[in-house]
């Protein structure tokens, strides 16, 4: 996990995500168990949290769920996943999370599923 605190800096909990997205929490924990979000249990007192960067302006950013699926089909757990969103990656460039973030699907797809092979 300590990998994941130098990638990720701005966590939130359910309750948060839940405002941001303007949903109640038990929609939040449907969310992540259809694989739309992720959470990972961090923090003192221990909560799942999701990464801020996940959310832009009220939404899931776009082709998240997509990217999270090939990557959980390629054997990927939660953790790794985040991580894989988070690293820099040159030749992309930027970190995969940033490229989601505009809506730049194509490579990070292309990549999530050659690491899935």
């Amino acid at each position: 996990m300590n990998e994941l605190e130098s990638l990720i800096t701005d966590w939130l909990p359910l309750p948060d995500i839940a405002e941001r997205l303007d949903v109640e929490v038990s929609r939040v924990r449907r969310l992540i168990e259809e694989g739309q979000l992720i959470a990972v249990r961090r923090g003192q007192p221990v909560v799942r949290m999701v990464p801020a960067l996940l959310i832009a302006d009220g939404e899931i950013i776009p082709h998240l769920a997509g990217t999270i699926t090939v990557l959980r089909d390629g054997g990927f757990a939660d953790e790794e996943v985040l991580s894989w969103l988070f690293t820099e990656d040159e030749t992309l460039p930027g970190r995969p999370i940033d490229q989601l973030r505009k809506g730049q699907r194509g490579e990070v797809r292309r990549r999530a599923l050659a690491l899935a092979l």
